[in-house]
């Protein structure tokens, strides 16, 4: 009886084969909006732990409450700024790393 052989491939070569190269628009593009889903997804879940309201966040942010559904629902990007804010008004600490590779 002979065995077979499982390739396996990492997360990178699969990205790389079905959503583009490195550096390429799409991979760009998915990156961006995966990266958007994250800290969407963060946002809510800590918005939600502090217990507050959309609406409550949005008075303490200075922004609608709109604002903070369209963010945790990744539907449009957000500035550095109002990142910022929102953390800061949930009591977060919040930390960027740039990489120049």
């Amino acid at each position: 009886m002979s065995k077979s052989v499982v390739k396996s491939k990492t997360l990178s070569e699969m990205k790389d084969k079905y959503i583009g190269k490195r550096g390429s628009q799409e991979r760009e593009s998915y990156e961006h909006e995966l990266r958007m889903d994250i800290l969407g997804r963060l946002i809510k879940a800590t918005r939600q732990e502090r217990c507050l309201t959309q609406e409550q966040l949005g008075l303490l942010v200075g922004v609608q409450k709109a604002q903070i559904s369209k963010l945790e629902s990744c539907a449009n990007s957000a500035t550095i700024d109002t990142i910022v804010k929102i953390f800061s008004a949930l009591k977060a600490e919040i930390h960027f790393k740039v990489s120049l590779g």
